[in-house]
């Protein structure tokens, strides 16, 4: 995997496929391996670029918290090592809320947007707290207690019930994040802003994804974006949750090779 320098981190990211290019971002606390099941409808006609991004899988931390800015960064950079003009870009959970910022910095370079199992609001002032206690108890503690807790959430019921792999599989990728990784990146999505007036000026083709059973964005959160994104499309995942992409590769491969094969990139 190529590794670049943007400011105080080397980033990682993987390239599969030979098209139009589509850049995918992962949710946290995951990393590009994510993507690696639902990127086998695409890799026909795609080129696939995978990053790590800031403080999770080989991806560095650096200084301070990994906020939206410095996310955005460094999708920038990564692009440009790809030597990338412009892209679609795929985005699930802490990868919607970069493209958020990436979006207000560099719409020029966007042709199409999905946001997946994500949400434009800011965090309410309880989950920020929530999310800081849980960047002071993760170094405290040590991860494995934070990573159980949060399976329930990433995970769909559905999937939880009957696909034992497919959770060991999450628990597995999770895990290569250390406490400082962690506490860093929540803090940098406590300090995120609020992006729902960012939802208007949305001018290229967007996808919405979500899926049924998804605990922590869901289907109201969904809605909202569709309401605010003009000609935007939603589809709900059945039987997944917040990790619809992990959970269901084939029914959100080809809801992306759908979108995808409909516009012009």
């Amino acid at each position: 995997m190529p590794r670049i320098k943007s400011d105080d981190a080397e980033i990682s990211y993987q390239v599969l496929g030979d098209g139009p290019p589509i850049v995918l971002l992962h949710p946290f606390p995951a990393n590009h391996e994510f993507w690696l099941p639902a990127a086998q409808s695409l890799l026909t006609r795609y080129r696939l670029i995978l990053p790590d991004l800031r403080g999770h899988g080989d991806s560095d931390l650096g200084e301070g918290p990994a906020t939206m800015q410095k996310h955005a960064a460094d999708i920038a950079r990564v692009v440009d090592d790809a030597k990338i003009d412009r892209a679609a870009f795929v985005g699930v959970s802490i990868g919607g809320y970069a493209l958020f910022e990436f979006w207000r910095r560099h719409r020029d370079r966007v042709s199409a947007l999905v946001l997946c199992n994500t949400k434009a609001p800011a965090d309410s002032s309880e989950a920020r707290s929530t999310r800081l206690k849980s960047a002071i108890d993760v170094m405290e503690r040590g991860t494995e207690p934070f990573f159980e807790s949060m399976l329930p959430k990433l995970i769909g019921d559905t999937t939880r019930n009957t696909r034992p792999d497919i959770v060991q599989g999450a628990l597995r990728m999770i895990r290569k994040m250390s406490a400082e990784d962690v506490a860093m990146v929540q803090r940098g999505m406590a300090e995120r802003p609020d992006s729902v007036a960012t939802l208007k000026m949305i001018s290229v083709p967007t996808l919405i994804v979500t899926g049924d059973e998804d605990v922590i964005t869901g289907t109201a959160e969904a809605e909202l974006m569709r309401q605010h994104i003009r000609g935007s499309q939603l589809k709900i995942i059945p039987k997944a949750g917040h990790y619809s992409a992990w959970e269901r590769p084939g029914e959100v491969g080809e809801v992306l090779r759908e979108f995808f094969d409909s516009v012009r990139m």
